[in-house]
């Protein structure tokens, strides 16, 4: 097959990890900011040109709701990611063309079953959370409306993992800064120039997701590469491909439900200590997101990294990548804790200038910024696993020593001790145990022999 070359895809499978390992991570990294910046302008424009009732609608229940839907699909197609990547550093041509086509269909028929969902069960959801009777209606519009919207939002999201699987983190990261774009320019329009409130602000977020929708989908019809190009008449289902992404992206998407499942439930405990602890918390969780978003990053390189190179036989190569990505992330760990640790009372400022809030929101920042490095290894090993394929053990780990052991000491220890610095070691307590339980998993490799093995079969069918 003649090799085609193209500047915007990353050749994962040769070459100096680490060089290479940072071109793919930065572009994920900048397109992981402009989605959560994507995803405040909403909130933004309509807590400054509407009022605080619609605001608290399009920051509240609704977002927790949809968070919990989109989480689940996004960690489902990240099945396709793993698959595609694999058959695409292993150069199989039908098989890889058949988990494109494959994995669109799925965004497809998934958004379109999450907008019936999502438009029919808004009004169930919403009183079962307590919305409040004063924005109720703002709540009901936002989600219906954004759900209308579900079928290019998820085609984006597994058309920009068929991106990254190839190589290519680049073109998801400009479309998510043009998207980013329109979203503003639109909400501004919509809402301070036409008065539209909260029915504008979610109607420009569903023309935006229809323009990343259009946008991902034009770069994959027009790819030279026969293993990624999409072409309309193609897409269906392929029900054996179809049960491997399934078999991989379920316990990605329940773990994503699990994590904000979680995340609820310290929300409820740290809200018993009053507004100004509520306010510093706040604060602190967009401050505490950078780490995460590069964290992030660093997993979805290492996923991409390992399905090409497994795919290619390359296991030597498997094994040093995650060693670099391990070793960089640790660093970024430590210089981030240090950097917050320092600036913290400065950052503090731009979101308020109560002393009182500032003061709990450093005690916060620095009992754990601390403990970031014990999380490294919980994302570059699952995340490595997951990249051969074998993603139910690594998920029952996380959900175990993350979710569930989080969850039961909220509810068990912090009654016996109403700290917030005891709500808060739920945190560094939960990334230690479960780097204990990933460590030696990883290092006796029974889940590689296990994906070879798989591989192997895998070989013979094609052949």
């Amino acid at each position: 097959m003649r090799r085609v070359h193209n500047p915007t895809v990353n050749e994962i499978t040769e070459g100096v990890i680490w060089k290479q390992l940072l071109l793919f991570f930065f572009p994920i990294m900048l397109g992981t900011f402009f989605q959560q910046l994507y995803n405040t302008v909403d909130a933004v424009v309509v807590g400054q040109f509407v009022g605080t009732e619609a605001l608290a609608a399009v920051g509240g229940a609704t977002s927790t709701l949809i968070n919990l839907l989109v989480g689940f699909f996004v960690g489902l197609s990240s099945g396709a990611t793993v698959i595609i990547s694999q058959f695409y550093g292993a150069r199989n041509i039908r098989e890889s063309s058949d988990a494109v086509h494959t994995g669109i269909a799925m965004g497809l028929w998934g958004g379109a079953v999450m907008m019936v969902i999502g438009m029919i069960g808004a009004p169930f959801a919403l009183r079962a959370m307590g919305t409040p009777d004063n924005i109720m209606d703002y709540s009901l519009t936002y989600m219906i409306v954004y759900f209308i919207g579900m079928i290019p939002t998820l085609i984006y999201n597994v058309g920009s993992g068929i991106l990254r699987a190839v190589g290519d983190s680049r073109r998801p990261m400009f479309f998510l800064i043009a998207c980013c774009l329109v979203n503003v320019v639109l909400d501004l329009l919509f809402v301070a120039v036409f008065h539209w409130g909260v029915f504008g602000a979610a109607l420009a977020t569903c023309l935006a997701q229809f323009f990343s929708g259009i946008l991902v989908i034009l770069s994959l019809m027009q790819s030279e590469d026969e293993r990624c190009r999409l072409q309309l008449k193609k897409i269906r289902i392929h029900p054996a491909l179809l049960k491997s992404i399934v078999m991989i992206g379920i316990p990605a998407g329940l773990q994503s439900v699990m994590y904000s499942l979680s995340n609820i439930v310290i929300q409820t405990s740290v809200n018993s200590f009053g507004t100004t602890t509520i306010a510093a918390y706040t604060a602190y969780g967009k401050i505490d997101g950078i780490f995460w978003m590069i964290m992030s990053a660093f997993g979805v390189a290492v996923t991409t990294f390992v399905g090409q190179n497994f795919g290619a036989g390359k296991i030597d190569r498997v094994h040093k990548s995650v060693r670099v990505s391990l070793g960089l992330s640790a660093l970024t760990a430590v210089v981030m804790s240090a950097v917050l640790m320092l600036t913290g009372q400065w950052v503090y400022q731009l979101f308020t200038q109560d002393e009182q809030v500032i003061r709990i929101g450093m005690q916060m920042l620095l009992y754990l910024a601390p403990y970031y490095v014990t999380y490294v290894c919980v994302e570059i090993l699952s995340g490595a696993v997951r990249g051969t394929g074998d993603s139910l053990i690594p998920t029952m780990m996380t959900l175990l020593g993350i979710c569930v052991l989080r969850v039961l000491w909220i509810l068990i220890a912090v009654p016996m001790n109403h700290t917030i610095e005891n709500v808060l070691f739920s945190y560094p307590l939960t990334w230690s145990i479960t780097s204990v339980l990933f460590i030696p998993y990883y290092l006796q490799g029974g889940w590689l022999k296990r994906q070879l093995r798989r591989r192997a079969v895998t070989v013979q069918k094609v052949q």
